[in-house]
């Protein structure tokens, strides 16, 4: 049997998927080759997850904690139990907490949103993936939009600032790889550690957290030398202030402060300069410091005075919001309710610190939020302090292991959604091409049959109104059967966006930032910054426990001050002010020195979860976590 469908994964591909089933029941996931941006091809990350489906570790019954043990229960007892708490607690709505994470993607997964927005429960905001970096756009742009991805084809040039092609996005990369074959040249900056270089034709290895002096150092060759037309700047904002901020700042101070010689400013100075348009691709990682969104919006600004926006081949290319083209007014309360705010970078410091009421009931879908968020085990002290969790997961991670109710939820293939993507243009349609395992069950469902044993009850649309409702948008004419027929559409987007330089500010003008900050010096005792970088092979902490079994691997460059002193025939000890981990290290050639690199998500039960070490750190804009600001050490027992 042969169904297609879309990967509902926290990834920007998006996936049109082909799901094959043998008679035998077994299957087989490949990209749909007439998908324009799938083509034929998936990720690992994709065909893992057939893998995560059929686990023996996978729960699909509910079970509700008893003392240290868990006691399978039917659904009506768990969910009995949940309207029980949610009843008692609900006088004071504050006092129950919703936290809603990305591990599955899709407009019904809104619904749990809206079912905690009309109780008026606490909520979390703030981010642990891009706030930083889409912030930046929007102070600058006033939007967050891209060109289209595949106009990045139509460059002359592109430059990469930090992001991971070869683990990261494998649809970009093989554009880039396109781009490449047909005569593009590619730069790729980053602290090093990846395979950049291999899609590369040059490549500059930065300092961690310093893209910001990197890229004013090339403004300042382009004010330098007068090379800034006019007819850019009277689309500006705050040049002015902007130009004097710039001019201020000595060059070698710049190129000492990320690690860069004077020749590598030039390398990139040429690139945006040159003739022909320059595209210009930011990773996340360079908007998770403390200064992220100051870092990107440095970037723009160089690609902005180079006259790289607005035009074909050139723009800057971040996320896009992860719903953008669909409709979801549904998901809003006419009545809106003032409700709390915790901050997710902090969650563990704001639910032990929440007062008038105290935090009572922690909701959790779609995130382990103690392997994701930082300073882990001051999240298990708050779990700790709180009467009654619920968590929806498939499996026992380090999150679930602290509920006292698991609802097991099914999985991306067993339920029916709407999808887009936060890179392309496309909407899909994720047919459910197989049941659920055991008794698990959609959020949706969930949450429906929940509020129905509430007094009085949560009203939710169905999931057909739900569905239809989400496409009745400007960028979309389709259908609700069209769109399950045809399987996927393309939003009405323009390819290129802020065409003659009418930037989406009311005075439609592109705004300058007016600060830049020094890069904090790493404390004595720590001097080297972690960097937990993405898997190859795994979203998030989706990881099978197989695949954790060992010490978790740390790489470090074979110059780093960080070995000194270090027997490596003997435990090795990833240190902290909050923790230690053990880890057991591998040279890794090409990496700056001053940073190691730590494959983020394994768990903390397996001896993994490098959030234990990480201090709940506040990016500059959008209340990022600044996960890459925290230093280490290494050290034998």
């Amino acid at each position: 049997m042969k169904k297609i469908t879309a990967c509902t994964m926290d990834c920007p591909d998006a996936c049109s998927l082909i799901v094959y089933t043998d008679n035998d029941g077994s299957l087989h996931i490949k990209g749909n080759p007439d998908h324009p941006v799938t083509s034929a091809f998936v990720c690992s990350k994709i065909k893992n997850h057939i893998k995560r489906l059929q686990s023996s570790e996978r729960i699909v019954h509910p079970m509700v904690r008893k003392g240290t043990k868990w006691q399978p229960v039917n659904w009506d007892t768990a969910l009995n139990l949940c309207a029980e708490k949610i009843q008692k607690f609900r006088t004071e709505p504050a006092s129950i907490l919703h936290l809603h994470g990305e591990g599955a993607k899709g407009v019904l997964k809104q619904v749990n949103k809206l079912f905690f927005r009309k109780l008026g429960t606490s909520q979390a905001k703030g981010s642990l993936c891009d706030a930083a970096g889409y912030l930046a756009y929007i102070a600058d742009f006033g939007s967050r939009e891209n060109n289209d991805i595949k106009n990045l084809l139509k460059a002359d040039k592109i430059i990469n600032w930090g992001k991971d092609l070869s683990r990261s996005s494998i649809h970009t990369a093989e554009i880039i790889r396109r781009a490449r074959r047909q005569g593009t040249k590619i730069l790729s900056i980053s602290p090093g550690g990846d395979n950049n270089p291999s899609f590369s034709d040059a490549f500059i290895r930065i300092r961690p957290g310093t893209d910001r002096f990197l890229a004013a150092a090339a403004i300042r060759l382009f004010i330098e030398r007068d090379k800034i037309l006019e007819n850019i700047l009277i689309h500006t904002r705050n040049y002015t202030d902007f130009r004097k901020l710039i001019v201020q700042q000595p060059l070698n101070r710049l190129t000492v402060a990320c690690d860069i010689s004077l020749n590598d400013v030039e390398k990139i100075y040429e690139f945006y300069a040159a003739e022909g348009p320059s595209a210009t691709l930011i990773g996340a990682g360079v908007q998770r410091y403390l200064y992220g969104g100051e870092n990107v919006r440095f970037i723009n600004a160089l690609a902005l005075i180079s006259g790289n926006i607005g035009c074909s081949g050139g723009g800057s290319y971040f996320h896009h919001h992860s719903l953008k083209s669909l409709n979801l007014e549904w998901t809003k309360d006419p009545r809106n309710i003032q409700r709390r705010t915790l901050r997710l970078p902090r969650i563990g410091d704001d639910i032990l610190e929440a007062k008038n009421p105290s935090i009572k009931m922690i909701w959790v879908n779609g995130s382990n939020i103690i392997n994701q968020a930082p300073d882990s085990h001051k999240i298990i002290q708050a779990f700790e302090s709180v009467e009654f969790k619920v968590v929806v997961d498939a499996f026992m991670n380090d999150t679930a292991a602290r509920a006292d109710l698991f609802l097991p939820c099914a999985l991306m293939l067993e339920q029916e959604d709407i999808i887009s993507s936060y890179l392309h243009n496309y909407i899909h349609y994720a047919d459910a091409v197989l049941a659920p395992l055991g008794e698990a069950k959609s959020d949706f469902w969930i949450f429906h049959q929940l509020s129905k044993r509430l007094q009085p009850p949560v009203s939710l649309p169905d999931a057909e109104t739900c569905l239809n409702q989400s496409l009745y948008s400007n960028d979309l004419r389709i259908s609700l059967e069209a769109l399950r027929e045809q399987k996927f559409v393309k939003a009405k987007r323009p390819e290129v966006v802020y065409t003659g330089m009418q930037f989406d500010h009311r005075d439609k003008k592109y705004h300058f930032p007016l600060k830049l900050h020094q890069e904090p010096l790493p404390p004595p005792e720590y001097p080297l910054r972690l960097l937990t970088l993405i898997r190859r092979n795994a979203i998030h902490s989706q990881i099978q426990f197989q695949d954790q079994t060992q010490s978790p691997v740390l790489f470090i460059a074979p110059n780093s001050a960080g070995l000194m002193n270090l027997d490596l025939r003997k435990d090795v000890y990833l240190v902290s002010d909050l923790a230690r981990l053990k880890v057991k290290v591998q040279i890794l050639h090409g990496l700056h020195p001053d940073a190691v690199i730590y494959r983020r998500g394994d768990w903390i039960k397996y001896g993994g979860g490098a959030n234990q070490l990480i201090a709940p750190m506040i990016t500059d804009l959008g209340k990022g976590a600044a996960f890459y600001s925290q230093y280490v050490r290494l050290e034998n027992a």
